[in-house]
């Protein structure tokens, strides 16, 4: 007859340690992973929440269209206003200046409408609209470079503007997209009147519509809008993408942490396994005692479910609330990347799912040693320390039951059915390919001859020996080892992205809408300042493909039912430029340049990359259009671009004869000798401002700046997440070691009786782990190297640019770790008394 729940919780609650001992490290384990889940959960279901709740007053209305180069055609803004109401405005670089400073800006011309959606709050706490007239609000970065004080006056293009106060909270600032340079926020009219939107200027038009039915859906008027104006060029969005850049980061976040969490947990399980093994080996008498007094295997294994059971619950428990607590750490390393508040957040949905996983794993890894325990007679678990315990093939069944059950809720709970899958199956191979690599260990130091050196000898016997615990020792140190090579190579593919995308040498300016007339002198201002600046100007202006193929089959952009993947160049406008020459730091990969003066069929060159994503070859057309006229000219050559320099790099270089005539300015880069004179700088930036208004200077430097600050940020959190992992490995490396230690006690009271000294017998353990983690260091290094690569090109889509010496180096102190990890755990073998030993085995 079977214990009733009570009694069995009474028996289970006396026998179960208040501090959990032997539990410690299925507690560890479950902890980890859950507090990973939660956090990562509770982060990724905050800051969705906050984009689509937000997407309004991120976006400044329901829906936003962009056009470059010209403002809306009055059928194009009717079109819009039967929508509803509508803000419009224009973005646009630009210089600020006053008599003893210059300083590029960012420039901000809105409406008396605008902000259709949130409040603009100035640092005074006012909360204001669109400022009137010549009143500007202004950064604070700006007034600091143009040394002024609200209320001081300073100029852009033409135009004299009054500081009127200083910006502090700007709702739609995540939407703008990369700033590249301190905001200031005028009236409307201010960019005409200012001279800096005559024809050829690069700037953007912006019109924002808050719909006046409520329930329309943005998805509806885009296509509406897109079908009755397809060559237009219109840049559209809406309220539910109102930051793609942000929408595309949070996705790729989100991937690389449900792997991280996925990992935690596949770690955290081979962690349960064995900590829930060395348990109960410690608790063998206790078993084969209340079988002998009448208890049936049922109540064994409601025991000390129970016990397990409660430690699981205590783990995910405290792992939830640890998730909860760090979020906000998280949150603070992404402020200004993503909108998300940077205190508690409490998701039920994503902590009862990480709760759910802890518990499931708990199952799932504790359900063999358990059942395996159960079947067995009183006297077999007695004699186990010896003669171990045989599988038990329901006890296989339970566990594949549980994994199977955890699978079933990744898929079904993921965004990413495909990535999550396929982790699983990637988890499941590393999980078989462990197992048999820790059953060819025994094999092959089976059929090995035996060193002469009896410490070698031993050593290898250890491997192969019945009830050896090397297949859990190769699986776990495998996992652990791996864990610790994934960290070192993510973050060093970021740092060396960061050091080849954010390039230390690059030009000191840019300088946008430089006159083709005044050419020559935007040379000799810069020349009269800095004799020896490298110069160099191109032919700027911007335009949307509309169609690309045969020159039978043309296929239409705006017919695509979806953009193909690489090919960025479709979406909306793009740069565009025409040249004589091949430009510098692009390589011709088929067909051939044109002559200089090209005057026959208009000619392009096309991106490799790009024209690989849309099928383009040499002797295809494309067509493009140019402020509402279309221009095709057929495919000359293909190119290789070197995207990651800082100079001018251009898709779609045509030949001159095929846009030349389109109104356009010149772009120019300037390159300063080393270690330019500050007042010079000054100088030199004042001169250009003084005599060409319209033109706008960008620096370089404080775009270098906050590239890598951004990617910095993508580090740190990648850096934390990660970590989770590796402390997860940490804690079963030191849970495998311990677990073995229990069935070493043995093996160690012999040799001390036979006459080992400690000397021979700490020999002999570094000698074990250090041939295991010898082998597994190869292993760990394609696992964590292979999910490190996953993560770096497929889910960041950088460039995979580790450093290896520093991943080896990573490795090699987890192999340090381990071999560490074995010496302290073999310290208390030596403290074993040996009568009271072999009378407890």
């Amino acid at each position: 007859m079977s214990l009733p729940l009570k009694t069995a919780w009474h028996i289970a609650r006396r026998d179960l340690n208040a501090r959990f001992k032997g539990l410690r490290l299925l507690l560890v384990c479950i902890f980890l992973g859950t507090a990973a889940l939660a956090a990562i959960g509770t982060l990724t279901a905050a800051i969705e929440r906050e984009l689509v709740s937000s997407g309004q007053e991120l976006l400044g209305g329901d829906l936003e269209v962009e056009v470059w180069q010209r403002d809306l055609r009055p059928d194009e803004l009717a079109a819009l206003e039967e929508y509803g109401e509508v803000s419009g405005g224009f973005r646009l670089q630009a210089m600020a200046s006053t008599p003893d400073a210059a300083a590029p800006i960012e420039l901000k011309a809105v409406d008396a409408k605008w902000p259709m959606f949130g409040t603009l709050v100035l640092s005074d706490g006012r909360k204001v609209g669109a400022p009137s007239g010549t009143n500007a609000w202004i950064a604070e970065t700006a007034l600091e470079r143009l040394g002024i004080a609200v209320g001081d006056n300073f100029t852009v293009g033409t135009v004299t503007l009054k500081a009127a106060g200083i910006i502090r909270d700007e709702p739609d600032r995540l939407s703008e997209g990369f700033q590249l340079g301190p905001t200031v926020i005028v009236a409307e009219d201010v960019p005409a009147r200012a001279g800096l939107l005559q024809p050829g200027a690069l700037y953007q038009s912006k019109h924002r519509v808050a719909f006046a039915d409520a329930g329309r859906s943005p998805e509806a008027v885009e296509e509406a809008l897109t079908q009755a104006f397809p060559e237009a060029g219109f840049d559209i969005r809406t309220r539910d993408r109102a930051s793609p850049g942000a929408d595309r980061f949070v996705r790729q976040m989100s991937d690389f942490l449900t792997l991280v969490g996925l990992a935690a947990l596949v770690i955290a399980g081979i962690g349960i396994a064995g900590g829930v093994s060395s348990y109960l080996d410690q608790r063998r008498s206790s078993i084969a005692t209340l079988k002998v007094l009448g208890a049936t295997s049922g109540d064994i294994v409601r025991l000390y479910a129970l016990q397990i059971g409660a430690a699981a619950l205590v783990g995910s428990l405290a792992g939830l609330a640890a998730g909860v607590l760090v979020t906000p750490l998280l949150a603070s390393a992404l402020q200004g990347l993503l909108p998300v508040e940077s205190g508690f957040i409490i998701a039920p949905g994503p902590l009862a799912l990480a709760g759910a996983y802890g518990l499931l794993v708990a199952f799932a890894f504790a359900a063999a040693p358990l059942l395996r325990a159960r079947t067995f007679p009183a006297m077999a678990l007695m004699r186990s320390g010896i003669v171990p315990l045989a599988r038990d093939r329901r006890a296989l069944a339970a566990t594949g039951l549980g994994l199977a059950a955890i699978c079933a809720l990744a898929l079904l709970t993921t965004d990413q059915p495909m990535l999550s899958g396929g982790f699983l199956v990637g988890a499941g191979a590393a999980l078989v390919l462990l197992g048999g690599l820790g059953w060819s260990i025994q094999t092959l130091a089976r059929r090995l001859p035996r060193p002469a050196n009896p410490l070698l000898r031993s050593a290898l016997a250890n491997l192969h020996r019945p009830g050896a615990p090397t297949a859990a020792l190769v699986t776990a140190l495998g996992f652990g080892l791996a864990a610790f090579v994934l960290l070192a190579a993510v973050q060093s593919a970021i740092d060396g992205n960061i050091q080849s995308r954010v390039p230390r040498e690059a030009p000191d300016y840019f300088v946008l809408d430089v006159p083709r007339d005044k050419e020559a002198r935007f040379f000799e201002l810069v020349q009269e300042g800095f004799p020896e600046a490298g110069i160099r100007s191109v032919p700027t202006m911007r335009g949307a493909v509309l169609a690309y193929g045969s020159k039978d089959k043309l296929i239409r952009v705006a017919d695509l039912e979806e953009i193909p993947e690489g090919a960025w160049a479709l979406r909306g406008e793009r740069g565009l430029t025409y040249a004589d020459r091949l430009p510098q730091g692009n390589r011709i990969v088929a067909g051939e340049w044109w002559s200089p003066m090209h005057d026959g069929e208009p000619l392009v060159s096309v991106d490799a990359r790009f024209a690989e994503a849309v099928g383009l070859k040499v002797g295809d057309y494309l067509t493009i259009g140019i402020l509402g006229v279309e221009r095709t000219a057929r495919v000359a050559n293909l190119r290789e671009i070197d995207w990651e320099s800082m100079g001018f790099n251009f898709a779609l270089v045509f030949s001159r004869n095929a846009i030349s005539d389109a109104p356009h300015n010149l772009a120019a880069t300037i390159d300063l000798p080393d270690n330019p004179d500050a007042a010079a700088r000054g100088t030199l930036l004042r001169a250009l401002v003084r005599e060409l208004p319209s033109s706008s200077v960008i620096e370089v430097g404080g775009i270098l700046v906050e590239a890598r600050n951004l990617l910095q940020q993508v580090s740190l959190a990648t850096l934390a997440a990660a970590a989770v992992t590796v402390l997860a490995g940490l804690a079963v490396l030191m849970g495998a070691i311990a677990a073995a230690r229990a069935a070493r006690t043995y093996d160690t009271v012999m040799l001390r009786v036979l006459g080992a000294s400690r000397r021979q017998v700490l020999l002999l353990q570094l000698a074990e782990y250090g041939l295991l983690a010898g082998l597994l260091a190869a292993v760990a290094l394609a696992l964590g190297g292979t999910l490190a690569w996953v993560v770096i090109t497929q889910l960041f889509e950088f460039d995979w640019l580790p450093d290896w010496g520093q991943v080896l180096a990573v490795l090699g102190l987890g192999v340090a770790l381990v071999l560490v990890f074995a010496l302290a755990g073999s310290l208390p073998l030596l403290r074993a008394k040996p009568a009271r030993a072999l009378r407890e085995l």
